[in-house]
């Protein structure tokens, strides 16, 4: 489960870095990496989104028991 809690952590950071740079300097970094204009979607890029929103609500349901694990 650690390696799950790593993975879902890594994601939100990079979709938390992603967002303050479309607002800060309106630039796309999963767009940029997929070779798309800002604003512009893909399959894959969707995919990435998707997974960034799942590890949010994975964090989120699962912050307690997350604490514990890490916490022995």
């Amino acid at each position: 489960m650690k390696k799950l809690d790593v993975l879902s952590l890594i994601l939100l950071v990079v979709g938390g870095m992603n967002w303050g740079l479309v607002a800060v300097a309106k630039f796309d970094l999963v767009a940029a990496i997929f070779g798309m204009q800002f604003g512009e979607k893909s399959v894959i890029s969707s995919i990435v989104y998707l997974l960034v929103g799942l590890a949010a609500i994975y964090q989120a349901v699962s912050f307690k028991a997350i604490q514990r694990r890490w916490a022995q």
